[in-house]
């Protein structure tokens, strides 16, 4: 695998077969979450309801996300959505007090799949979320990254912050030991034309 070898597909139900074997295959991620866990629901302790879960968002297209594909094989994904849809972020306190506006968009869950991490599957996953939000009107995107060197690259589930930085985010606060916020804004995507015929 190579970085120029990535490309990224949306999560909906005709990649869901794609997401649903990489999540298999690691155990349905952080002891069964399924990626629900920064929903409003949150994760439970069975595998099974928040795989059941995370399903019916798909079906009902109230979850975002940007699947890296190599070849037809999913490598990781970076989850995003508006603050209704990723709604549960860690260190909520800290990042309350100093609130001053919500975001347009929020970067949820980054995961990389076992024996593909350090390979640039997190950078062009978050370009992949980048690239969904510009054609759904773009806006101010926050992450909630975390230093790389501080944190297990099996536990940067709100990704990396040198990955934010390079994709041009700034920081904008502190809300944990590690955790920043960090925003940029995201032009809407040109509006292709229609051809006349």
């Amino acid at each position: 695998m190579t970085a120029s070898s990535l490309r990224t597909v949306p999560l909906d139900e005709s990649t869901w077969p794609l997401f649903a074997t990489l999540l298999e295959a690691n155990n349905g991620v952080f002891g069964g979450c399924w990626c629900i866990g920064f929903h409003e629901e949150g994760p439970v302790g069975s595998a099974q309801v928040n795989h059941d879960r995370k399903l019916a968002r798909v079906r009902a297209g109230t979850t975002h996300a940007a699947l890296v594909l190599d070849g037809e094989e999913c490598v990781g994904w970076v989850q995003f959505g508006s603050p209704a849809e990723v709604v549960r972020i860690k260190n909520r306190p800290a990042y309350e007090k100093e609130l001053v506006e919500l975001p347009d968009w929020r970067i949820g869950c980054n995961f990389v799949g076992k024996g593909h991490r350090r390979q640039g599957v997190a950078t062009a996953g978050l370009a992949g979320a980048l690239e969904q939000i510009a054609a759904l009107g773009g806006g101010v995107v926050e992450g909630y990254p975390e230093p790389a060197g501080d944190v297990s690259a099996g536990f940067l589930f709100h990704g990396a912050l040198s990955t934010f930085e390079a994709a041009g985010f700034e920081r904008d606060r502190r809300i944990g030991k590690h955790r920043w916020v960090v925003h940029r804004v995201v032009e809407p995507a040109p509006k292709r034309r229609r051809s006349a015929r």
